[in-house]
């Protein structure tokens, strides 16, 4: 384990210009993007639907289990500097766990353990993937010939798949099924043919290739809303607010007094500038809510583009303990990732442990019955930790989040839409817009940040707000 910062790279502005701003959407977008308009100076209200913040990244009492639960696990990276500078900003950069290893298990219990060394990058990861047993001699051999393409690759074209280029480059049945089918399709949340070849890439040089710093896994200690909270309190210190429970029902610009109003189950809230933070298929619903125009109707056409994909997680509380592990990549199943929750989060059962399974990029999964899925990601288990066989289930839970993230197809570019939007004084964030990111918490803040500065720089004040990526370290400088 690592203890990873970033410094805080808070811009220098200060408009104390009193202008407003009306954000729509609690989540990590439009959080960001808030307490970045409060440090420039803006009056901020944000507008929340749910009783709570983080959006798709947020934390409930679950009803059944009688436990606060995340609505999926959700994970960040070194790489991740919007977020993790964003979390610095709101004072809970102290609250991420982070660890640098990653323990793959194959059915029957035997592990391999992916962790970096002292080579330098992109060395850093090698001797650990030569040592991997679940991988073979082919498969090692496969798996460095497709990293030393990317490596090299400046500009992968974005109408190709990741299935397509993988074809092409010779990967063996064992690195498709152990390494990209697991590692990048469950990272990104799609069938390796419905990724677009940019994207892979890019999660292959973040996390394996740039700086073993990069590459290292975050976790909340505590239930996201719990962590988002710190943003709340950074608005409330600065004279903005969050209204929850709040749904906006349409959006009026008056071209006179230059101001919008959103007309909510709240009231009306009027401002100088409006910012939608919403899913895509939220804002899609609020189009025929807002002022109409030829651009509104081809935004509305962009938006009919964009697909989302599931996620399922299996929650289920033992007795005791069935692994010491905190967390691991399990193989060849429909489990994709196991986190041992209790070993970084208190439980109110001080006796009990807590277990999360995760099943991404899995229609058929989230097809299934409740008890039927209970029942297979409960004997899949059993095969990786045989000592869940004899511990006692307390209780479980099982979610699907049906739209828990958008798809990154071949083409998809063409349809995310800058910060910009049909509407003067209307701006978007959201991990959906232009990014260059996948549909990612990092995408999510780094739209935050794009949109803030899109609202400064058309109030003529010009101002970085997006946190610089990572440099690439040792060899990798050569490759930028």
């Amino acid at each position: 384990m690592r203890d990873i910062s970033i410094p805080p790279a808070t811009p220098d502005v200060s408009l104390q210009s009193g202008q407003t701003v009306t954000v729509v959407g609690a989540g990590v977008a439009g959080l960001a993007a808030a307490c970045a308009l409060c440090d420039a100076g803006f009056q901020v209200t944000v507008l929340e639907r749910r009783g709570y913040p983080g959006g798709r990244a947020s934390s409930y009492l679950h009803p059944g289990a009688g436990e606060i639960i995340d609505n999926c696990q959700h994970v960040l990276f070194g790489c991740c500097t919007n977020l993790v500078g964003f979390y610095e900003r709101i004072g809970v950069a102290e609250k991420i766990r982070w660890d640098s290893r990653m323990t793959l298990i194959e059915p029957g219990g035997r592990q391999s353990v992916l962790a970096p060394s002292i080579l330098p990058a992109p060395l850093h990861g090698l001797p650990a993937i030569l040592k991997a047993d679940c991988y073979t001699t082919g498969d090692k051999v496969a798996l460095m010939r497709a990293f030393s393409a990317m490596i090299r690759m400046s500009r992968p074209d974005p109408d190709e798949s990741l299935q397509h280029w993988l074809d092409r480059n010779h990967q063996t049945p064992g690195t498709m099924e152990r390494f990209w089918r697991l590692v990048i399709a469950s990272a990104l949340n799609a069938d390796l043919d419905q990724i677009a070849l940019p994207y892979a890439v890019k999660v292959i040089r973040e996390l394996f290739m740039n700086s073993a710093y990069a590459g290292s896994m975050g976790m909340s200690t505590v239930p996201l809303s719990e962590l988002y909270r710190g943003a709340e309190e950074y608005l409330s210190r600065r004279g903005g607010q969050i209204v929850y429970n709040t749904n906006v029902a349409s959006g009026c610009w008056d071209a006179n007094e230059q101001q919008w109003t959103a007309r909510s189950t709240s009231g009306d809230f009027v401002s100088d500038f409006l910012l939608l933070a919403l899913p895509f298929e939220a804002t899609a619903r609020l189009l025929p809510a807002l002022p109409s125009s030829d651009l509104a109707s081809e935004f509305a056409k962009q938006l009919e583009q964009l697909q989302h994909w599931p996620i399922c997680s299996v929650h289920l509380w033992f007795d005791r303990k069935i692994t010491d592990l905190d967390h691991a990549v399990l193989l060849d199943r429909d489990i994709h990732w196991m986190y041992h929750k209790s070993n970084w989060q208190p439980l109110r059962d001080e006796n009990s442990s807590y277990i999360e399974l995760v099943i991404s990029a899995s229609r058929e999964f989230a097809s299934l019955s409740r008890e039927e899925a209970l029942r297979r990601a409960i004997a899949q288990l059993i095969e990786f930790f045989p000592e869940a066989a004899t511990a006692k289930i307390l209780k479980m839970a099982l979610i699907k989040e049906m739209r828990a993230t958008f798809g990154v197809p071949p083409g998809v570019d063409q349809f995310r839409p800058a910060s910009g939007s049909p509407w003067q004084n209307c701006f978007l964030a959201g991990d959906w817009i232009a990014t260059g990111w996948p549909s990612t918490m990092e995408s999510a803040a780094r739209s935050g940040h794009l949109a803030a500065e899109a609202i400064l720089s058309s109030t003529g004040k010009a101002a970085r707000l997006l946190f610089p990526d990572l440099e690439p370290t040792g060899l990798m400088k050569l490759f930028q």
